[in-house]
This record gives structure tokens, sequence and C-alpha cells, in this order.
């Protein structure tokens, strides 16, 4: 019988798994479950959910190792008897934008960039923390050890949790975690590998060395589950998505899903105290430095909507227009924005003469928009010495005709379309088989398309219009 290995992504959506053989990556079976929509959520839907989608695939008894990987940055807070102290606040939750900046003048924006990697956004678990502390204070004193949504669920699956819900009890000490997921709570140092446990207490509002906080596995490390089987320490979502592609120095990733990512994978860790570039690890030992917006598919989804179309048909309207939309330019942040830095922002669409509007113009402007945007964050890094050789392109998105030539003009080097796949899920199978091992596997993906870098007008005229 084949070895076989087990991957989750548990994503702000939904939660997918994937088994593969070990030996050749080969996708035996897979299933999901749906998670609540919002910004707050309690954590026992994707405890459900994880288990929906283990049934859904047909159990996972046979599988000789497991890694789970997700949805970056959620608080999920507990008390000494494992309990949940509040509905975890997600990456998406703008309320503590305040906290993030009162942090960042506390500390300074150099210093906070010099010791984790990153400047304070409403994203980071850093700025729940602290208006958890500020708004919630009652709470906040009963926090006895802090998890990500990963760490939680893999502490879960190995049979931890609340006494009565669990086999093994509330053992906070075994919370695990890794590098990458981690790098993005704002009191990790990636290149020391440690915690910074005084700007954890700062957030907190009150000594936090007694906070328990899961233990960093290395990428090859591992753990049991009360079953014997292999546990890798998960992943960060992009990070997971990373080592499902098989992504390599050079590479930039490109994701538009829920929010849009770019990052890179580098040898070397990015500083920038600008913030706009955060400075993550990755899940095989280097880092990834990542932008990320807000702001990305949905977009595309209230164009559509607006103009009466599906996905197909705005493409082809978009492919209509000339690059630029004959001026018109659509600022897409219609949720606010995490890069720039703007919570509070809303979309703006410039340059409607009588010439310019148009439904094809409309279309070609909310696409332009949305990778001009990332563009933007690509310029970022590479003026921190990143290396930008190919655009790995993935999400939703990616699938589309209009996205894929348009990015290939917006990015400036050739573009590769991976055929559809759950990436982050592949990349923690990636994990488990890693644990299982002791060597990271090979497993590449098909290509959909590749398209050559063209340059065009369509970033110059966005620019010109912020």
């Amino acid at each position: 019988m084949s070895v076989l290995v087990a991957g989750v992504d548990s994503s702000t959506q939904s939660c997918k798994i994937i088994i593969r053989e070990a030996s050749s990556g080969a996708v035996v079976r897979s299933g999901r479950a749906s998670h609540p929509d919002g910004s707050e959520v309690d954590p026992a839907h994707w405890w459900s959910a994880l288990r929906e989608a283990i049934a859904d695939a047909g159990g996972i008894d046979d599988v000789s190792a497991w890694s789970i990987a997700g949805q970056q940055h959620g608080l999920v807070a507990l008390d000494a008897d494992g309990e949940v102290v509040r509905d975890s606040l997600l990456w998406n939750d703008t309320r503590s934008a305040e906290a993030a900046a009162d942090l960042t003048e506390e500390v300074g924006a150099a210093s906070f960039a010099e010791r984790t990697g990153l400047v304070p956004v409403a994203s980071f678990t850093i700025t729940k923390v602290r208006w958890v502390a500020d708004n919630e204070p009652e709470l906040a004193r009963r926090i006895a050890a802090i998890a990500l949504p990963h760490d939680w669920l893999t502490w879960r699956l190995r049979g931890y949790g609340p006494a009565g819900e669990s086999d093994l009890g509330p053992d906070l000490t075994e919370l695990i975690t890794d590098r990458s997921d981690a790098s993005g709570t704002g009191y990790f140092d990636a290149t020391r590998g440690e915690y910074d446990r005084e700007l954890l207490s700062l957030a907190l509002r009150r000594d936090a060395s007694d906070i328990v906080l899961p233990r960093v596995l290395a990428p090859a490390e591992w753990v049991t589950d009360q079953t014997g089987r292999r546990v890798a320490p998960g992943a960060g979502d992009n990070a997971g998505a990373a080592l499902g592609m098989g992504a390599v120095t050079g590479d930039i990733g490109v994701s538009i899903g829920t929010s849009g990512t770019v990052f890179a994978i580098s040898s070397a860790p990015v500083r920038d105290p600008s913030g706009t570039v955060a400075g993550f690890a990755d899940a095989a030992g280097g880092y990834l430095p990542i932008v990320t917006t807000l702001n990305a598919a949905r977009v595309l989804d209230a164009v559509s909507r607006l103009l009466g179309v599906d996905h197909a048909e705005l493409s082809d309207l978009a492919l209509a227009a000339e690059p630029g939309s004959a001026g018109l330019v659509l600022q897409p942040w219609f949720e606010g924005e995490r890069t720039p830095n703007r919570p509070d922002a809303t979309a703006t669409l410039f340059g409607m003469t009588l010439a310019s509007t148009t439904r094809e113009n409309l279309a070609r402007s909310a696409i332009e928009g949305v990778l001009c945007s990332l563009g933007e964050g690509l310029d970022a890094m590479r003026a921190l010495g990143v290396d930008a050789k190919r655009v790995l392109l993935t999400g939703g998105a990616a699938q589309s005709p209009a996205v894929q030539q348009i990015a290939s003009e917006v990015f400036g080097v050739p573009v590769v379309v991976p055929d559809p796949g759950e990436y982050v899920a592949q990349g923690a199978s990636v994990q488990a088989a890693w644990a299982l091992s002791g060597e990271r596997p090979t497993w590449l993906p098909k290509t959909l398309a590749e398209l050559p870098a063209s340059e065009t007008p369509a970033r110059s005229g966005y620019r010109a219009r912020l």
C-alpha cells in the first residue's frame, strides 16, 4: 500500500484537505467545507469545518503524516483551561487600525522593522492584542496563551483542547507553529528565531513573560498526534502556497483572491521601515517579503455586477479596450486598504470623459487597478534589492485571459500561470512529506499559460492619477 500524507488549507472562506502519495505526490482524494463570512469568527467553526473536510475526504486514518497551513494574523486567545477567550479577530478586521498607529508611534517604525521585519498595520496580530487590551481589558486579563488559526487547529487535531472536549486536555505548552506564521504576528524576529516579548507586553499592556506562545519548529521538524502520526509545523497561507508551487529565489508569487498578495522568495531578510513590504519568513528556512492588499478579486466581482456580466464577459470587455483604458483609472480601495495603509479609504474612478467612459474601459480599468496596485508592491520589493525573474500568477482571478494578459503588461517580467490548484493545501502536504522523509519533495505543478513580459502605458497612467 502507498504511504499517504495530508495537507490542509484553513483559509478565510473554507477548509480544504488533499491527501497525496508520499512518493509521487499524486493526489489520492480531497475534501472541503465552508467557513462563515466575516472578520470576527468563533474558532469552533474552523474546528467543525476541519472535521467536516476530513470526513468529506474519506478520513485520515490511513495517513502517515499531516500538516495544516492557513490564514495568517488571526488572534486566537486562550485562557489557562484552553478555552477560547473571545471570537478570533481576523486579518481583514480593521478595527485595530488606531492600535497599529499607536504601537508604531510608541516604538518607532524603523525600530519595529528592525526588530520584527514589520511595521504595524491593522492586519497584524499584535495590533489585535492591543485592541483587546484597550477595549476588553477583562478578557485581556484572562489570556494565558496566544495562537494563530493554524496553530490552534494543529493543537486540536493532535488531540489537545479544553477539558471535556479533547482526549489529551489543555496542555498549552503543546502549541506549535512555524517561522512563516510567527513572522506575521509583529512580535517575532525571524532572523534570530525568537519572540520579542517586550513588544508583546507593550501591546498587552502587562507583563507577557508568562504568556504561552507556540513553539517555533524548523521546516523539517515534527511532533506527533495522539495516534503517533508525524505532524509538520504548518505554515502561513502564502508560505504554504510557495511550497506548493515549488517557488525558488527569483520567483514572485502573485495571488488574486479575497486579498491580493505579492511575495518573493529571498535568501536574505528584508527590512522596510516604510511598512510597505512586510519581511516575513518562508516555510523552507528562508524569507518571504510580501505586500498584501485588501482589494483584489472582489473588485472584479463588484464591477462585473455593475456591468451585468459574468467574469468571462468582463474579460472579453477588458481585452476590447486599449492599455491604459483611455485614461480611465480605478483606484480600487473599496474596503479600505492595507497597502498603502489607508483603512478608511474608499474607491475612486478617475479620468472620466465622454470618450473614456465605456463599458470596455471600465472593465479594463478594474483589472488594471487591481494589478497596478500589486505592481506598486513589486516595485517596492525591487527597491529593497529583491530579484524578480518571473511571476507565478495564482488565485481565482488568474484564470481570466484578460488578467493574464494585463499582468504581463503591468509587471514587466514573464508571467507563468500554473494549473488551478489548492496550492496552500498542496504546500502543507509537501511539508508533511518532508517531515516523513527528511527531504523536501519537488512536486511541481503543470503550467496553464506562459506570457512574455510586455510594457504598456497602463502603469504610467495609473501612477499619474494617484
